[in-house]
Parts: C-alpha cells; sequence; structure tokens
C-alpha cells in the first residue's frame, strides 16, 4: 500500500479542498436523496437508512483500520474502491442480518427485529394493560421506532469509539508489536476490541433498553435500568450519546487535526499511555458535553421547546439537551476530517505541529462545526435540502426533530471511502506524476 506522504494535491491546496468537499458533499447529498429522504425512491429515513449506514461506517474501519484493507491491499484505485465497497454491502447486510439478528438474536431479542415482529405478531408480547404498554407490531414496525433496529445502532456508536481506540491510543497493543500478519493481526484486533465494546455496550446501553422491556413495554427484571437517572437527571440513553459523541470527536481529532497532540505529551509506555489518554478524552468529552447542555438555552427558546417535547420527556428538557449536545458534536466531523485530510492541516504557522497550529485547528474546527449547525438548523437545509419533514416548524421545532445526527455521519462516509479504499483518487496523485 502506497504511504499518504507519496501523495499530493492535484490542483495545489486549498483548490483541491474545495474541489474534494463540494465532490464529497454532491455525493452525499444525491445518495441521501435517492435512500433517505421522504421525497426520494425509497425514503428509508429515519429508519432503517441509519442503522445501514452507521454499520457501513463500522464495518469500514474493519476493512481498512484493523484489516489493512486486506486482501486487496496491492489493488490499484479505482479498482480497489469498488472492490472494498462491494465488500463493505456484503459484511454489512451479514452483520446485521445474521450476526444481530439471528446469532446474537438467539440470546437477545431486543436486537433482533425479525425476532420481536415474529413475536409480535403472534400477540406474544401483549401484557396486562396495568403492567405498561402492549409493544405492537405497528410500534416495531413504524419507521419512528423499529427498537431492535436502534439497539443495533447504540452497539455501532459504542463501536465507533471501541473499535478505533485501539488503533488510536493505545498504537494497536496488545496485538502490536508482534509478527502477526494479515488476516491474523486484524482479526485478533477486532476480537479484542470487541471484547471492550460489549463491555461498554453492557454498561452504557444496555440498562436503557432494560428500561424499555422492563417498564415502558413490559415488566422483566432481567436486564438492570439506568444506573445514570440520578447523576444526569435522565434515564435516557441520549445521556450516554450526548458524551460519547464528543468522545467519537476528539478521538478522531488526535489522529486528524491536532496530529496526536495532546497525547504525544505522555511518554510513558502501552498500555498506560494509552489508559492515560483515554482518561484524558472521556474528561474532555464529559467536559464539552456537559458545557453544550448548560449554553445551548442561550440560543434556543426553552420555554417553546420544552412545550414541543415528546410526552415521555413529561415538560423536562433534560434528554434533549443532552442529545443535542451529540448533534452539536456530530458537526464537528466534516470540518476536522476534510482539514486534515483534503487541505493537508493548512495553518498560517510554518510548523503544522505547533502547538499554535493545534489550537488554530481546534478553535477552527469548531467555529466551523457553528457554522454547519447555522446552516442546518437557522438557514434550515434539514427541511428543503433533506426532506425532513419535522423540520417545518419553528426553530425550537426542529431542533427536537431535526435528526441531525445521521446527515452528519453519511456526509462524511464518501470522504472516509475515498480516502481509505481509493486513496484519495482522483484528487491526489503521486509525486513523480
Amino acid at each position: 500500500m502506497v504511504a499518504a506522504h507519496a501523495l499530493r494535491p492535484r490542483w495545489g491546496q486549498p483548490l483541491t479542498g474545495i474541489v474534494s468537499l463540494a465532490c464529497f458533499s454532491l455525493v452525499a447529498w444525491i445518495t441521501w436523496y435517492l435512500f433517505s429522504d421522504p421525497r426520494g425512491l425509497v425514503g428509508l429515513f429515519p429508519y432503517p437508512f441509519v442503522m445501514y449506514l452507521a454499520m457501513m461506517i463500522l464495518v469500514g474501519w474493519w476493512q481498512h483500520g484493523c484489516l489493512g484493507d486486506w486482501p486487496f491491499q496491492d489493488l490499484a484505485p479505482p479498482i480497489k474502491g469498488l472492490v472494498q465497497t462491494i465488500i463493505n454491502l456484503i459484511l454489512v447486510w451479514f452483520v446485521i442480518h445474521l450476526v444481530f439478528y439471528r446469532v446474537l438474536g438467539l440470546g437477545f431479542n431486543f436486537v433482533s427485529q425479525v425476532n420481536l415482529e415474529a413475536l409480535a405478531a403472534a400477540g406474544k408480547t401483549a401484557i396486562p394493560t396495568a403492567s405498561g404498554t402492549t409493544l405492537t407490531l405497528e410500534n416495531l414496525v413504524n419507521p419512528s421506532a423499529r427498537f431492535p433496529e436502534r439497539a443495533v445502532v447504540t452497539f455501532v456508536l459504542i463501536g465507533f469509539f471501541s473499535y478505533p481506540f485501539v488503533t488510536i491510543l493505545f498504537g494497536k497493543w496488545p496485538v502490536r508489536p508482534s509478527d502477526l500478519t494479515q488476516p491474523q493481526a486484524g482479526l485478533v484486533e477486532i476480537g479484542w476490541a470487541s471484547l471492550l465494546t460489549f463491555f461498554f455496550f453492557a454498561i452504557l446501553i444496555v440498562p436503557f433498553w432494560g428500561l424499555i422491556y422492563g417498564k415502558v413495554y413490559g415488566t422483566s427484571y432481567g436486564l438492570n435500568f439506568p444506573w445514570w437517572t440520578g447523576i444526569s437527571g435522565t434515564g435516557h440513553v441520549h445521556w450516554v450519546f450526548g458524551w460519547w459523541e464528543w468522545m467519537i470527536v476528539f478521538l478522531f481529532m488526535t489522529v486528524n487535526v491536532w496530529r496526536m497532540k495532546p497525547w504525544t505529551s505522555i511518554k510513558a509506555p502501552q498500555p498506560w499511555k494509552g489508559l492515560m489518554s483515554f482518561i484524558g478524552v472521556v474528561i474532555l468529552a464529559y467536559l464539552f458535553g456537559h458545557i453544550c447542555v448548560k449554553i445551548a438555552p442561550l440560543w434556543l427558546s426553552m420555554d417553546q421547546v420544552i412545550q414541543h417535547l415528546p410526552p415521555g420527556d413529561g415538560g423536562n428538557p433534560t434528554r434533549f439537551l443532552w442529545y443535542h449536545s451529540a448533534e452539536i458534536a456530530g458537526f464537528a466531523l466534516m470540518p476536522f476530517l476534510t482539514w486534515h485530510h483534503y487541505f493537508d492541516d493548512m495553518v498560517p504557522q510554518k510548523d503544522k505541529d505547533s502547538w499554535g497550529a493545534f489550537w488554530f485547528r481546534s478553535i477552527g474546527t469548531l467555529v466551523l462545526a457553528g457554522l454547519v449547525y447555522v446552516i442546518f438548523y437557522w438557514i434550515n437545509f434539514g427541511e428543503w435540502g433533506l426532506g425532513n419533514h419535522h423540520m417545518a416548524g419553528r426553530f425550537s421545532q426542529r431542533v427536537i426533530y431535526g435528526e441531525s445526527l445521521i446527515w452528519s455521519f453519511w456526509w462524511v462516509i464518501p470522504l472516509l471511502w475515498n480516502e481509505w479504499f481509493f486513496h484519495k483518487w482522483p484528487f491526489y496523485v503521486h509525486d513523480d506524476q
């Protein structure tokens, strides 16, 4: 595989970055219209569209970040990218419909859409009225519900951090250093990271589904209820989303616009360096999530927001504010990924690795994230651009049902695919060309 330093921007900078960003945005927008937009051909928004797009990114990381593009690493672009995309789609179907629905579904119905639909169709999810609300087939197939698909998405959200942090913060420890070759090294890394993913999933996600099936739609006590209710003021999983999404952002900013700062200051060997970096990311992410929760009411009309909250919130905006924190974090994804990969970390400083450059890109990323926020919500791109009918009302209504996080992840897929699988073709060329 050709190293990244052997490439140069085809048209120089910033023109290559501008053209790349425009192309990625256009591809994301067109494919969104085809597959997700309610006005389009398929209209899968929000579910199951978000489940498939999320799994595409996670499987893509397995292919590129863990397996090093094996066994297609020697193919030249664009053939390599096309082959890897086909393999990705096959694996996505396999993981969702076989691993989750059929294998994990043997023991956990809450991650199997087909299992619960079969039970509901047979009337086996009916419960006495005094014990809660019956989970009907209509509930399960409604695009605004589809709880098992949402459960798969919550697993993937955890995986967006727990798989790559093994590489980024721990330098692939304990898999590396070793003399393992691919695919053995990649499979061991996937196995190790999967263990960590299930650990985080069990602690941070499963209690929410215990609430859904143990109180809202049943009386089961096999799964525990959220332990964070007293800490956060809400038992909803959106509290986890609110700071975990910031963890994902800071993890990937580390390896992109931060160029591994500030964790390069830690001189300890692995796994201690990775552990200290991990703790730092957690603290930083929760701090930013909490700040977003506290400052969002400064520009939101909270009286109107509370008026339009779903009935299940009981007039308490805490759940919404934590989810909105995740959305704010999501708006930073495209700015820092594009800045690093297609604008080559451009800064006014001569030394791109200086602390001045670090702060310039960090602050710049937040400013650009704010600009994307304005475009999505104030200019209302979510409605006229993406067809989200929930955004037809006032600003205070748009932010509640905007689902901007779905677009934020879909927007970066063309960029990730081009960088991971197409080796930046055709926007970058080799030095000898």
